[in-house]
């Protein structure tokens, strides 16, 4: 049930809290790509620092998501959230210092304080609305996915047509990064609700089949949405579409999974068993690659785009859902979001490279598409294995999941 010890307000407050957290999730982070050829030109690195400048990031989610339950049971959930949201505002303005060093560092401590909120919202979901799970879950991933388009839409317009140039452009998200500070100051006092002191049910959670099966399909997932957001562009040019329509159809990727990351982890949420939910977003994923992998000259592009991005706006809502459907409490929830989001992560950092490595051997992106596709069969496989209506440490139906998850959502 819902935390009763909150007032409405207080409750209203919290959740425009979490909303506006999860809009600063991404942004400072997607402004980047479409800034690396201003980027390049200013400063002179090469094409592989400016890569390892995307990747940062990446590297930071997956290495402080481990050690991000760790912090929230010393600091408290509340306060460990609130200081990584100044981290993050400490991580912008030092970017806006004229120094190719600044750069880096900022970006690195984006990604480390990024990576600690990514951990522990799922756990706070857990612990003060264990009944809209669902519902919050599709909620700040559409926040998260609303504000990560944004700023790469706007990147070039602000940096060129508004003249603030890149290093302006990328200050520009301290002034989404003020007030979630600000409307967060408030929960400092819930800092030592349970995920302080509780601990863990069922013992060392690495050695759980479930915890594997849900971190594999949150890094199955986010391999396939990093190495969509790199290459598709690049794919549709090479099959003879113009850059820009190119670049239109990753917007319209992300556009079309909004829904879907709203609407799915609510349906998941009302569901005792998530697997039928897992099949159909893998057909839509399986739909759009095989069409791409077949449509040689594009002609079909947007339909392939659309089904793509429904498939990925749905796959990472259901995954963070699994975060706290498939566990006991909010310490539990997350401590399962650190593993899953490191392992994610590190899976996530590698897809890029490692598809652009197979084009550039192979001169085609056949291979990279069908590997694509052993991709999605391996996220069927672990998707089917978290969507059980099982619990962590239980590994077996739960009652009383089955009554909860009922009106959940």
């Amino acid at each position: 049930m819902i935390n009763t010890s909150r007032s409405t307000i207080q409750t209203v407050w919290l959740i425009i809290g979490i909303l506006l957290i999860a809009a600063n999730l991404r942004a400072s982070i997607t402004a980047i790509g479409p800034l690396i050829g201003h980027i390049r030109a200013a400063t002179g690195i090469s094409n592989t620092w400016a890569g390892f400048l995307t990747t940062l990031p990446l590297l930071g989610f997956a290495f402080f998501s481990p050690i991000a339950p760790i912090i929230a049971r010393r600091f408290g959930l509340e306060r460990t959230i609130g200081l990584s949201l100044a981290a993050i505002a400490t991580g912008i303005c030092i970017r806006l210092i004229p120094s190719i060093i600044a750069l880096f560092v900022g970006t690195a401590l984006l990604g480390a304080a990024i990576g600690v909120v990514n951990v522990l919202l799922p756990g706070l979901i857990k612990r003060d609305y264990p009944e809209r799970i669902g519902m919050l879950t599709g909620a700040y991933s559409v926040a998260m996915g609303v504000f990560a388009g944004l700023a790469a839409g706007i990147s070039i317009p602000l940096a060129d047509d508004a003249g603030l140039g890149w290093r302006g452009t990328l200050f520009v998200w301290l002034f989404l990064a003020v007030p979630a500070i600000l409307v967060w100051l408030p929960q400092y006092k819930n800092s030592l609700l349970p995920l302080r002191n509780a601990a863990l049910t069922g013992g060392n959670i690495w050695r759980s089949r479930l915890a594997w099966q849900i971190s594999l399909f949150m890094g199955l997932q986010s391999f396939l949405f990093y190495v969509a957001i790199a290459w598709l562009p690049q794919i549709l040019v090479d099959r003879g579409s113009d850059p820009e329509t190119a670049g239109w159809m990753l917007f319209l990727m992300q556009l079309a999974g909004l829904p879907a990351t709203f609407l799915v982890p609510v349906w998941a949420g009302k569901l005792a068993d998530q697997r039928g939910v897992v099949a159909v977003v893998i057909a839509f994923s399986a739909a759009g690659w095989i069409g791409l992998l077949l449509d040689q000259k594009a002609q079909w592009a947007w339909l392939w785009v659309i089904f793509i991005g429904i498939a990925l706006g749905a796959f990472i809502s259901l995954a963070l859902a699994f975060m706290g459907l498939r566990t006991h409490s909010a310490s539990q929830a997350a401590q399962l979001s650190g593993m899953a989001q490191s392992v994610g992560y590190l899976l996530a950092a590698i897809g890029p490279t490692l598809a652009g490595l197979v084009h550039d051997l192979t001169h085609s992106w056949q291979l990279p598409l069908i590997a694509l596709l052993f991709v999605n069969l391996l996220l069927l496989l672990f998707g089917l294995g978290a969507g059980r209506n099982v619990l962590m440490a239980e590994e077996r139906p739960s009652h009383n999941q089955l009554s909860q998850s009922k009106y959940s959502g």
